[in-house]
């Protein structure tokens, strides 16, 4: 088989998964649809919407990622909701500013302004994969009063609210670093460190695919041409960019603003091969939520919203349902 037609048979798989334009700068077709939203700290957000009928549902992609992640939900509420997403401060084509503001609090002040701007009026639903899951639970704790009113669903997808460092390797290392306390001086040196990896670092390795197939899928999830979009997808993001927010994960406790999400409806659903933010996690978020729907899906891991688009797709769908039913948007 010849090169050519090899890529267009890799090309033409990607088109059937859906996944083609995960990496393109961005899948909208009409230049109307694509906004910049300013936050409070002067950094510019890419933000895009789809109109359509129905309740608003804002899409809160991950670590590294952008809202390109979101394609195949995307597709799945078109024509059924009015679509809103956006880059996070640092990822996809959004500025970047303070890296010391590569904080929780600050991710959910700029999901505030973005909802400001693009979903003034209810209902909306807000949906968040990994980092944008707890970007979610971050911004009931500042804007509780927005609960109920404005937002009446929230999805919590592949994430966690706290301990995300514990356990593995990783675990290991910050709990040394913390008992030596050494850990934030680490954690700045690597910030120091940043430009440099940044220059020597190289897309597309076989290192680099075989991290994404460990800890981004499921013990049967990862076929190799996703694991390589996912990859490709990933490591877009600047080295800086991802040592800023590192410290985000190791101080992590966001268990007590869960509490809050207790006034609307909420899915909450993993991987049970999830190795970043565990199924254990997902479990104990539903214990401090025991009217959201959970769901654990065998098999997944990390990417599930990918790998496992129908099952993600249904619980969605049957959310939007339960957030925008007459008792909820009366209660």
């Amino acid at each position: 088989m010849t090169r050519t037609r090899l890529a267009a048979l890799v090309a033409a798989l990607l088109a059937l998964l859906g996944l083609r334009r995960l990496l393109r700068p961005s899948p909208l077709a009409d230049p109307d649809g694509e906004h910049v939203v300013t936050t409070d700290d002067g950094v510019q957000l890419h933000v895009e919407v789809d109109d359509g009928p129905g309740p608003t549902v804002v899409l809160v992609h991950g670590f590294t990622a952008r809202l390109e992640e979101w394609v195949l939900q995307r597709e799945t509420l078109a024509g059924r909701c009015r679509v809103v997403l956006y880059d996070q401060r640092g990822h996809g084509r959004s500025g970047w500013g303070d890296p010391s503001h590569a904080t929780l609090d600050q991710l959910a002040r700029d999901l505030q302004a973005v909802l400001d701007a693009h979903a003034a009026h209810g209902p909306v639903v807000l949906v968040g994969h990994s980092m944008g899951g707890m970007t979610l639970m971050a911004w009931a704790r500042l804007f509780p009063r927005e609960l109920g009113t404005r937002v009446t669903g929230v999805f919590l997808l592949a994430t966690s609210s706290g301990a995300v460092t514990e356990g593995g390797a990783v675990g290991r290392i910050v709990t040394v670093g913390t008992r030596l306390g050494l850990l934030t001086s680490w954690l700045r040196l690597l910030q120091v460190a940043a430009p440099g990896v940044q220059r020597l670092r190289r897309p597309g390795t076989a290192a680099g695919y075989a991290f994404t197939r460990r800890y981004l899928f499921g013990r049967d999830d990862a076929d190799p041409e996703l694991v390589k979009v996912v990859q490709d997808l990933l490591e877009m993001a600047p080295f800086s960019v991802s040592a800023a927010f590192y410290p985000l994960f190791v101080g992590l406790d966001e268990l007590d603003a869960l509490q809050h999400l207790r006034a609307v409806p909420v899915s909450i659903l993993v991987g049970d091969s999830d190795r970043l933010t565990p199924a254990a996690h997902s479990r104990t978020m539903a214990e401090v939520l025991p009217d959201a729907e959970l769901t654990v899906v065998p098999g997944a891991g990390h990417s599930v919203n990918i790998t496992r688009r129908e099952v993600v797709d249904e619980a969605l769908l049957r959310l939007v349902a339960r957030a925008t039913a007459p008792e909820v948007r009366t209660a």
